[in-house]
């Protein structure tokens, strides 16, 4: 049982892992971009992660972890940061290789836009609970900092491949937060989240992951830019 939250890190990422090495894929050579973006990203959200996990946000069931902690966090939260972004940036590789989810680019302005706006909704009427004021604010920035800022222009396209992976985000976050476990992996303070639920997932979770793959696949397509043949897009 102490290995559950390491073996879930392991199935995430296991069979992209092996495709990594198809010879139609050839992911394996844009490791080194990947690690580079992902060490990046996780940075940020290891400190954040770590201070929700301070203030008693949230925290761990010591039942499913091998007892290794840094930063107050366990082991298997710290690989959480490589192996879920690991299976995203390998998918939308592998879609945006093989198919065109290029958005057109009024639809993918004014999508932005709607995003921004009703994102800072959220957090300024959840102003009171931390997590999803934090989650909704930091993720309306990113939007306008991507969009505005950095001229990216792939946010539809990576919403949509978002959207796609979502049975697998919630298989897996359903697991983190209880669902065929006898209690949760990951616990959550109900006095500061909105309270709403996908199975046993917080809402928030949904975006807070949805902000970190964004981040992931901006450092990404910049460190792999010099990577020969390249099919992901460089803004």
């Amino acid at each position: 049982m102490q290995y559950t939250y390491l073996l879930i890190n392991f199935f995430t990422v296991i069979v992209c892992f092996i495709f990594s090495f198809h010879p139609k894929i050839k992911f394996n050579r844009y490791f080194k971009a990947f690690l580079g973006a992902s060490t990046v990203v996780a940075l940020v959200f290891i400190i954040w992660d770590a201070w929700f996990t301070k203030i008693g946000v949230w925290w761990f069931n010591d039942s499913y972890l091998i007892g290794l902690r840094i930063l107050g966090l366990p082991i298997e939260e710290i690989m959480f940061f490589f192996c879920i972004p690991f299976s995203c940036v390998f998918t939308y590789f592998c879609l945006d290789r093989f198919f065109s989810l290029d958005w057109k680019a009024l639809p993918e302005k004014i999508f932005v836009i709607i995003s921004i706006g009703i994102y800072l909704g959220i957090a300024f009427y959840y102003h009171d609970k931390i997590y999803p004021f934090v989650t909704f604010f930091t993720l309306s920035v990113s939007l306008f900092v991507l969009y505005f800022v950095l001229k990216s222009r792939w946010i539809g396209k990576a919403s949509f491949v978002y959207l796609v992976l979502s049975p697998g985000f919630l298989a897996v976050n359903g697991i983190l937060t209880g669902t065929g476990l006898e209690n949760p992996i990951v616990n959550y303070n109900p006095e500061t989240f909105i309270g709403f639920r996908i199975f046993t997932i917080p809402i928030e979770d949904f975006f807070y992951g949805y902000e970190m793959i964004l981040w992931n696949l901006f450092f990404f397509m910049k460190l792999s830019k010099n990577t020969a043949s390249t099919p992901i897009e460089i803004s």
